[in-house]
């Protein structure tokens, strides 16, 4: 589908581009000021929405983890599985709704220094919520 479809179907006249028509639907796609264009990710508006299952074993769609459905189930007991489902839902995700569904706040605070994700995902949610930069304290 090209984008002056998309633009067609959607009333827009062309100059609207895709990210923007897409981030109609499922909420604004944030760019951090410090990375090129083309970096985007989808913040939520409130942590406090993210509450979701933290324990047990989780299969995300095939939209999100683009291989056979063994390979999309998550062990959310298991400290890899976990930590990679994170990193897969805050790189993949278009939609608010994926975020609520699969993502619990708590979690995501403890996991985020840990996580591998590009920096223009990163960047956008550090800030979104400046929490997530900080360390833990050493006990």
């Amino acid at each position: 589908m090209t984008l002056s479809l998309i633009c067609s179907q959607c009333g827009q006249n062309g100059r609207t581009g895709y990210s923007e028509l897409r981030g109609r639907s499922s909420g604004p796609l944030r760019t951090s000021a410090r990375e090129p264009a083309g970096t985007r990710a989808l913040v939520i508006p409130d942590l406090a929405e993210l509450r979701s299952p933290t324990s047990g074993v989780v299969e995300l769609s095939h939209r999100l983890v683009r291989q056979a459905a063994p390979l999309r189930r998550f062990d959310l007991d298991d400290p890899y599985d976990l930590r990679h489902m994170y990193e897969t839902m805050l790189r993949e995700t278009i939609r608010y709704d994926e975020l609520r569904r699969w993502l619990d706040a708590e979690t995501l605070v403890r996991l985020w220094p840990e996580m591998i994700m590009p920096r223009g995902v990163r960047a956008a949610w550090q800030e979104r919520y400046p929490q997530l930069t900080r360390r833990p304290l050493a006990v």
